[in-house]
């Protein structure tokens, strides 16, 4: 990105005040993505230890599979997902706060005994998913503001600063060199105007 400027002390005094501005931001923005980092990585951590979790329950269960073609699926659902929000960095990301779920009555006469702890654990398996699927939806929300803000680093450290200041060196240079030049026509001037006037004199 080509920083736009003239070469006079208004674009210099704007240049100067642009360059500070992102000097003055780069420090928090830095900040910022290694804050977002590090929880990037912590809830990453922990998603992937949510789904290692669900995956052994499914598995643990394999072995009841004929156990399970007799328990009736629609006897637990979930009724609610209860979520807030809060900020990590900045960046709003939603929470699981609990899951509510019906379970309809069954008679303990006409069904096996341990329906009741099916349900719980059905409950329970439910429960892993939804906390797994969130902080995957987290974990993208995340990941993504800290992909914006690695980009808005790079842009100020190795685009916007150095431009600016390259932009300051040239605006200096080209004043100081329109200074030296105004100072040695004048020079010249004031030479010319003290021959003549001595000239004037020897006349």
């Amino acid at each position: 990105m080509a920083i736009k400027f003239q070469y006079n002390k208004t674009s210099l005094q704007q240049q100067q005040k642009a360059l500070k501005m992102r000097e003055r931001a780069l420090p928090t923005v830095k900040s910022k993505e290694s804050a977002l980092r590090m929880e990037v990585k912590r809830i990453r951590s922990e998603v992937e230890s949510l789904e290692e979790e669900l995956e052994k329950s499914l598995k643990s269960y394999d072995s009841l599979i004929a156990l399970w073609s007799e328990f009736d699926p629609t006897l637990v659902s979930v009724t609610n997902v209860n979520m807030e929000v809060r900020k990590i960095a900045g960046t709003p990301v939603p929470v699981l706060k609990d899951v509510e779920f019906e379970v309809r009555p069954f008679s303990l006469m006409t069904n096996p005994t341990w329906f009741m702890e099916g349900t719980r654990l059905i409950r329970d398996m439910a429960t892993l998913g939804i906390r797994a699927e969130v902080g995957r939806l987290e974990l993208e929300i995340l990941d993504h503001a800290r992909r914006k803000t690695t980009q808005k680093v790079n842009l100020f450290e190795k685009v916007q600063i150095p431009g600016y200041q390259e932009a300051i060196r040239k605006i200096k240079r080209y004043l100081e060199d329109e200074e030296s030049l105004s100072k040695a026509s004048q020079k010249i001037m004031r030479e010319n105007l003290e021959k003549k006037a001595s000239k004037r004199q020897v006349l």
